[in-house]
């Protein structure tokens, strides 16, 4: 389980990740990163619609990225808030699939708005 400091919770906050922040797209989710600085730390929120499955499936997505949100804070506790959008291909994937899909957009994310300097999206 991610802790309050680690969770995207406001809407103001979702959209600005989605809006201003890098997109990168797998099989099963979408990935929306933005850099927030050293001082700040790592986020993440989940985008889990209907169009994924019913209550117990679209929970088992949540549990599965929050998890592997867990897991990418070890290697970047600081600096980026993230939210993942799940795509309804996510309700039949697995766990190895849907863990090396976060690992891989994440990772696709933080290089491109490393590659801008930490520009994008530090006005807020």
């Amino acid at each position: 389980m991610l802790s309050i400091t680690h969770r995207v919770r406001t809407a103001t906050d979702f959209s600005h990740t989605v809006r201003s922040g890098t997109r990168s797209g797998c099989r099963n989710l979408v990935l929306y990163a933005v850099g927030t600085g050293a001082g700040r730390p790592s986020r993440f929120g989940f985008i889990v619609s209907k169009s994924v499955g019913n209550a117990v499936t679209r929970n088992l997505v949540k549990r599965r990225l929050r998890e592997a949100a867990a897991s990418a804070l070890v290697k970047r506790p600081v600096g980026v808030d993230v939210v993942v959008r799940a795509l309804p291909s996510a309700a039949s994937a697995g766990w190895p699939e849907l863990s090396s899909d976060f690992e891989r957009c994440l990772a696709s994310s933080v290089k491109r708005f490393s590659k801008d300097g930490g520009r994008k999206g530090d006005g807020r």
